[in-house]
């Protein structure tokens, strides 16, 4: 017999060995010898009062055996002599992209204008060290994607759009812990994935695909509403039948392309801001209840989720990174842009997190109007370059203590960071447009009052975060084909279909569906 149920333990009861299992026999009034197994679906924790509660939904195997096979069987084919679709980008769209390609019989042609993910770090290293921004391979660019070395979380609200769970397993399947397919906020982590993306790669390769590094697609030949050929970089020129456009949210020189081209774009609403970066044991003490103490060994690093409504303008966190670090995720000289990321530990002693507030593309952009569907990439240039001035004129980037931000009020000294470049402290709460930067101080009064102990001058705010997601949108019909191009099929978070990793990734195969028919 199997049951499926809720069980809340406290941390005594996480703490012991057998504590799920006493808990689950005591709760279906039996002996634990009569439980063979417990196999664990989601895990998460309630933080909102003093006494922390492990919160878990089980599978509990009563005197029968527990299986131990994966949900999901992925059925890969030698497609070495198969039809080939094309794909350009090879973060997670791209990827799986791949990937359904292989299982429907496609050979996928794969065209990524960056290194693998061994090379990458290179560059990497270049930007934080050097302050040398390789515009083919960076924190944006190359195997993987932004995803690689960005962090990895896996929470999504896209449920609609796809398996979710189907991705996780085939994270799992190559190599991914398999915590992933239980945690309530699941994370692989910096360090964890450029392994699993290799894997991913090698897969791809192993059945009969290609992937092509510092394969920059610089053109397209368009004839009878389809792109018949692609050239690159190096003026080779390649034929192609279909094609799924998988560049990211940052690939820049694509949007200008079809612009040039007089292919449909149009300009897309996102949000804008900073990083706020506070030491870990700070948000520790507020969300555990343990001001002043460390946190109990068994509670990972603390995260937060904050919205605020601002004249009608919402001020949110993004892309929370407890234990983790900021890095420079600029795509080009002259140009800072600051994102997080966490080890799988997540045991830095610092947490960040974007704090943006939204952009309207229709009513906010009057002075920009007109670049046409290229209005909120060029406003979003326009901030990133305000920012690589304002910090120095390198990759350190201009900062300010939360208060001093909130106060209008230059700061003379700035707290540690994790940000390798370094800071270089800046009036933000009068460089930002008004639109930014006065809804912000707003937004961070309310979350101070949400969260006692988070407005605090031991906080740094550091600019600027705007890559939350892409600034332009390549429309696309119900066949999931642009509707002029009829064989490109806009994909994940450069075409403005996704917001993370696991949607990119169901987005990448709902396209390789489309274009495989």
């Amino acid at each position: 017999m199997i049951k499926t149920f809720q069980i809340r333990i406290n941390l005594e009861q996480e703490r012991q060995a057998d504590g799920l299992l006493k808990k689950a026999a005591f709760d279906l009034g039996m002996k634990p010898s009569e439980i063979s197994g417990i196999k664990i679906l989601r895990k998460s924790i309630d933080a909102r009062k003093r006494n922390i509660m492990f919160n878990y939904k089980v599978e509990v195997f009563i005197n029968e055996p527990m299986p131990e096979t994966s949900d999901y069987h992925f059925d890969y084919k030698d497609v070495s002599n198969a039809k080939p679709i094309h794909i350009i980008g090879f973060g997670p769209a791209g990827m799986y992209a791949a990937l359904r390609c292989i299982e429907l019989g496609f050979k996928p042609i794969v065209l990524e204008r960056g290194k693998n993910v061994q090379d990458r770090r290179r560059d990497l290293k270049a930007i934080n060290q050097d302050h040398f921004v390789n515009e083919d391979s960076n924190y944006c660019f190359g195997e993987g994607g932004a995803g690689t070395y960005s962090d990895g979380k896996l929470y999504t609200r896209s449920l609609k759009r796809g398996d979710v769970r189907r991705i996780f397993e085939n994270l799992v399947y190559h190599g991914a812990t398999d915590q992933i397919l239980v945690d309530a906020h699941p994370h692989i982590g910096t360090n964890k994935l450029p392994k699993v993306v290799q894997n991913i790669r090698e897969n791809i390769i192993k059945f009969g695909g290609e992937v092509h590094f510092e394969t920059r697609v610089t053109d397209f030949t368009i004839k009878n509403g389809k792109i018949v050929a692609i050239q690159l970089f190096d003026g080779k020129e390649l034929d192609v039948e279909k094609v799924i456009l998988a560049t990211g949210h940052s690939a820049r020189d694509i949007f200008y392309l079809l612009n040039d081209k007089k292919i449909k774009l149009e300009a897309k609403s996102f949000a804008m801001g900073v990083r706020v970066e506070h030491p870990q044991d700070i948000i520790d003490g507020i969300q555990y209840h343990c001001k002043g103490e460390p946190r109990d060994e068994l509670l990972p690093a603390a995260s937060y989720s904050l919205v605020e409504q601002v004249n009608h303008r919402g001020v949110y966190s993004f892309c929370m990174c407890p234990g983790g670090f900021i890095v420079p995720a600029a795509t080009a000289n002259g140009e800072v842009v600051v994102n997080g990321m966490s080890p799988s530990k997540r045991n830095n002693k610092f947490a960040n997190s974007g704090i943006v507030t939204e952009i309207n593309a229709d009513k906010d952009l009057y002075k920009y109007e007109h670049f046409g569907a290229l209005k909120a990439l060029e406003y979003q240039k326009d901030l990133e370059r305000l920012a690589f001035t304002s910090g120095g004129r390198r990759q350190s980037a201009p900062a300010q203590r939360l208060t001093d931000f909130v106060e209008g009020k230059l700061s003379s000294t700035l707290n540690e960071t994790s940000y390798q470049p370094g800071l270089k402290s800046a009036p933000l709460h009068s460089l930002l447009p008004k639109i930014i930067g006065g809804s912000l101080r707003k937004g961070f009064k309310a979350f101070g009052e949400k969260m006692k102990g988070y407005y605090t001058e031991e906080a740094n705010i550091i600019g600027v975060e705007s890559r939350t997601s892409s600034p332009v949108n390549i429309p696309r019909t119900e066949t999931l084909e642009h509707p002029e191009i009829s064989n490109l099929f806009p994909c994940g978070e450069g075409g403005g279909y996704a917001g993370g990793i696991i949607s990119a990734a169901m987005d990448g195969e709902r396209c390789a569906e489309a274009a495989c028919t």
